[in-house]
Formats: structure tokens, C-alpha cells, sequence
């Protein structure tokens, strides 16, 4: 059950804007979207929405198409924000509840609520355009999620965010996966993803290049990290059999190492050489997959 694509293309003309995408979304799950602008991860959630047809393949929630049927069951946060600049916030969440089937004294009750959540309960009778990005986007938010949906699919949901509201969503979106909504989100944000996900995909170029459990993906790498500080100069180990990559810290070395095995051969060779603050042994971090995987730094 849950969200599943099969052999999903989509083709605009002769270019291929997602190209034989699988996969299986569980239900009460997050899943994350990686990858940089352009490698189909929005139009991947638009078919999934129903607003583009697929070229090929096929989507189905808990089996069944999506259809204008089933959208009150879905929720959507689209990269680029599109409140009416002139309503006020209760009367631009009122005519958006309605259209998902809401009456209006559950549309004002829910509102409230989230609006207080939020820290903004001031809002209300604001107009959005007298609003800052940050906030427009919070009213956005409520918007997708003021109906309950069973899956919630949000699109670059904390850009342009300052790191407080950043929190205030984060947390907003892990009580609703709590609560049983599931939850797909893009994001170009390495860390976002690998804090909250549990499965993810790294799109390229329309292509899904890995995909599957984060720790399953992390143990598969094979590759680990070492960060070592010490009172000694460890420029040595960039050469040290075993290691596959070298950047110096401010106060010491990160190493990529082939396997957990190297690590304790280093650790062998430098104990005898003076003070070690800091030894540790690291997963690999989703910039290093997508690196080795895609072939250049993520940004």
C-alpha cells in the first residue's frame, strides 16, 4: 500500500524530464527527493498529483489512480509560492478549505490552531502580501495540511527559511507523520533529508540514481568516514593504503577510508605519536554517495 510509481516517464517533445522511475513510498512513511534543479523531482510530484499525465507507467495510492476524486486526500506545498497577494490569511484559507470539502467553523477552528502553533495568531485578518516570504509561507503550509491529508507532498518546503521557522516546520511536519500522514518531500538540502527521512531517492537528470532505506543505503556505500584531531601533523595519512580521500579541518583531518577495517589500522599506526583528542569513525554523509554517485559536489 501507500504511494507506488511503475516505469514512470515523462517526456515534454524529445527531451525526458523523468525518465523509468519504481518506486514504493510506505504509508505513514517520509520520503525525500534529492537532487539538483532540473533533475525531474517537481514534475515527478506533479503526475503524482495528477496535473501532468505520465508519458508512461503508472501511479496508484493504496492501488487506486489518483484521480479528482481522491485529491481531498493529498496535500500540496509547490516550490513556487501562489497565495492571492490581496485576501486576508482567513479568507484565503476559508475559499482553499472549502475546496477541499471543509465547512467553514472547522476551516476557522483548524486555522487557529495552527496559526498559534505557528506563533502568529496576529495573522489572521492580515492581507498575505503584508506578510514576509517566511511567514507567507508558513500561511502556505497550513494550506496544504489544514484538510488532514493522508499524504502530504511538499516541494522545497523550508528554502528561504530563516533557521527558527526552518525548526517550527520541521517539527510541524514530524508530528503529522506522527499522527499517520505520509510525507514526500524534495529538497536540495542534504541534511534535511538525511535528518528526517527514512527512505529516499537521488534524482539525476530524471534518473533515479539511488534509492532505497538511508541505512541500507549508508551500509551498502561501504565507505566510512574518520575525523581525528590530534597534537601532531597527520598529513601522512592522505597517503596511508586505504584511503580514498583527505581534507584538512581546522583542527585536524577528515578522511575517507574503503572500510571499517582501515580505520583501525590508522589508529594502530598514530597511537604511539603524541595526543589524540578526537578519533572517530563516521557513516558516510549523503554529500559522499551523491558525490561518487553523480560525480560532483552538491550544492
Amino acid at each position: 500500500m501507500g504511494l507506488r510509481l511503475r516505469h514512470v516517464t515523462k517526456r515534454f517533445g524529445d527531451f525526458v524530464a523523468v525518465d523509468d522511475v519504481t518506486i514504493d513510498i510506505p504509508e505513514q512513511e517520509m520520503f525525500g527527493f534529492l537532487g539538483a534543479n532540473g533533475a525531474g523531482k517537481t514534475t515527478t510530484f506533479r503526475m503524482i498529483l495528477g496535473l501532468l499525465d505520465p508519458t508512461e507507467g503508472e501511479i496508484t495510492w493504496n492501488n487506486q489512480p489518483i484521480t479528482y476524486e481522491s485529491s481531498h486526500l493529498i496535500g500540496y506545498l509547490p516550490e513556487e509560492r501562489g497565495l492571492y497577494p490581496k485576501l486576508k490569511v482567513k479568507e484565503q484559507l476559508i475559499y482553499l478549505g472549502r475546496l477541499r470539502g471543509m465547512d467553514k467553523e472547522t476551516i476557522v477552528k483548524e486555522m487557529r490552531r495552527w496559526l498559534e502553533r505557528f506563533k502568529v495568531p496576529e495573522y489572521e485578518n492580515k492581507k498575505v502580501e503584508e506578510l514576509s516570504k517566511g511567514n507567507q509561507q508558513k500561511i502556505q503550509f497550513i494550506a496544504a495540511v489544514i484538510h488532514r491529508p493522508k499524504l502530504l507532498i511538499l516541494d522545497e518546503p523550508f528554502s528561504g527559511l530563516d533557521p527558527v521557522n526552518v525548526e517550527l516546520l520541521k517539527k510541524a511536519v514530524i508530528d503529522l507523520k506522527n499522527e499517520g500522514t505520509t510525507i514526500v518531500f524534495s529538497s536540495h538540502r542534504m541534511e534535511h533529508v538525511e535528518e528526517l527521512c527514512e527512505h529516499l531517492c537521488i534524482m539525476h537528470r530524471g534518473k533515479p540514481i539511488v534509492h532505497g532505506s538511508l541505512k541500507e543505503i549508508k551500509r551498502s556505500f561501504g565507505k566510512k568516514n574518520i575525523i581525528i584531531h590530534a597534537d601532531f601533523s597527520l598529513e601522512e595519512l592522505r597517503t596511508f593504503p586505504g584511503v580514498v580521500k583527505a581534507e584538512t579541518t581546522a583542527e585536524g583531518i577528515r578522511l575517507q577510508i574503503e572500510n571499517e577495517e582501515v580505520s583501525q589500522q590508522i589508529l594502530a599506526h598514530i597511537s604511539q605519536k603524541g595526543f589524540i583528542r578526537k578519533f572517530s569513525l563516521e557513516e558516510p554523509s549523503l554529500n559522499d554517495i551523491f558525490i561518487e554517485k553523480v560525480g560532483a559536489a552538491y550544492e
